[in-house]
């Protein structure tokens, strides 16, 4: 089940997110740290209710956060569509434990059918650039790859942007 999550799933939001930085740290993919997302950046998704969680038997498996608010960091990509009614992906994460099992692409299925519903145009988001596995999973749901920006405080290496078009759009630049 998707839901938004609360205050009270915090804690097993950050152990999530804690267990997904080593198990990618031990594949040589630094994408995450002890500093991000830190607790009060998780806190503030939850209380903005742009987190969503896929939790199965009181177990928290998948989140994602979904927003319309652009990051300063993308104003100097060329995005495919006008900036204004774009939907944002954020902090996608699933639990190592349930890692191949499909659940990433639950969260994907759900934040597109969520943008379509609020007829959004586009989806946007980015990726690690080290993140190979992300790339191709972003790719093969026909997403395109249209820049990079950097993260000081995460990484020296660039994240991708990518951004997919909904099938409601009609105002592409």
């Amino acid at each position: 089940m998707i839901r938004k999550a609360n205050l009270n799933d915090l804690r097993e939001i950050k152990k999530l997110t804690e267990a997904c930085a080593k198990a990618l740290q031990q594949q040589n993919i630094f994408q995450w740290n002890e500093r991000y997302p830190s607790l009060e950046k998780l806190k503030k998704d939850i209380e903005k209710q742009e987190l969503y969680i896929f939790e199965e038997e009181n177990m928290i498996i998948s989140i994602i956060v979904l927003t319309s608010k652009m990051d300063d960091v993308y104003r100097n990509i060329n995005w495919l569509s006008k900036t204004g009614n774009n939907l944002y992906v954020h902090r996608l994460a699933t639990h190592p434990e349930f890692w191949g099992k499909g659940y990433a692409r639950k969260m994907m299925d759900f934040a597109e059918e969520f943008a379509k519903n609020k007829n959004f145009t586009s989806i946007r988001l980015d990726t690690f650039s080290k993140n190979i596995r992300n790339q191709k999973f972003y790719e093969a749901r026909a997403y395109t790859k249209l820049g990079d920006v950097y993260f000081p405080h995460k990484n020296e290496y660039p994240f991708h942007c990518y951004e997919k078009l909904l099938a409601n759009s009609f105002n592409a630049n």
